[in-house]
């Protein structure tokens, strides 16, 4: 999608800048040292809190790792045309908090869900076999294989599996751009047709839920989509009441 009128490559304000950086430097990373056999994404990615591999740290350091160019462009490039505006109009300390506190809450969510889901999944399994998983699926799953058994099998790709990307975060900017600029006309690249801020953020915000909840075992974190925007929306609400507070 485009704006119309001002080139938007003009003024990039510091902490759109800076994040577009860092997520371009770590995804190099993540390259570079994969040639050395060190998965950065195995490393900084995040992993459901129940996983022999969760380190709390992971729930900051997901957010600048993604699974490749395309998931990183797509990214940057919508935290580009929607951040830069909103750091434009609240200042960069209210919107690197927006940011953050966005993403924090997208991997809130999509810890919680990953959490029934877990526990769903053991509520058919014995002690023995949940024991079982936890001591030596990811040694197994190291290895490119999986148990053969479903509940098993599920349950260690859930401990194995980590979550990378910003966009939980990127969500959430999209949200507060919609509540903050709802009738700015914005164009759809596929299919090419003008559609106003506010039914874009609804009309995404229903595709994610819909697809929450029929594709839960695709490899889209749809739930963290729906964190960073409800944690957004609660974020903007609260601001709005403490105007005082403006930063």
């Amino acid at each position: 999608m485009s704006f119309s009128g001002q080139s938007p490559f003009q003024n990039i304000p510091p902490v759109v800048k800076n994040l577009i950086i860092i997520n371009a430097i770590m995804l190099l990373a993540t390259y570079v040292l994969g040639t050395m056999g060190i998965d950065l994404n195995r490393i900084l990615g995040l992993y459901y809190f129940g996983s022999p591999s969760f380190k709390p740290l992971q729930l900051v350091t997901h957010i600048f790792m993604h699974g490749g160019i395309t998931h990183l462009f797509f990214n940057m490039f919508a935290l580009f045309m929607f951040g830069r505006i909103l750091e434009q109009v609240w200042g960069s300390k209210r919107f690197f908090i927006y940011y953050f506190f966005t993403g924090l809450g997208a991997a809130a969510l999509h810890s919680f869900v990953n959490y029934i889901e877990a526990q769903s999944i053991m509520s058919s399994l014995l002690p023995e076999q949940i024991a079982l998983v936890k001591s030596e699926g990811t040694a197994i799953f190291m290895q490119g294989k999986n148990y053969a058994h479903g509940g098993m099998a599920a349950l260690n790709a859930l401990y194995n599996i980590p979550t990378v990307g910003a966009s939980g975060a990127v969500f959430g900017v999209l949200l507060a751009f919609g509540m903050y600029f709802p009738n700015t006309q914005l164009m759809l690249l596929f299919p090419p047709i003008p559609i106003r801020a506010k039914y874009f953020v609804i009309g995404y915000g229903l595709i994610e839920l819909y697809l929450g909840f029929t594709q839960s075992n695709s490899n889209v974190a749809h739930f963290a989509h729906l964190g960073g925007m409800l944690f957004g929306f609660i974020l903007i609400k609260i601001w709005a009441k403490q105007k005082d507070k403006f930063y």
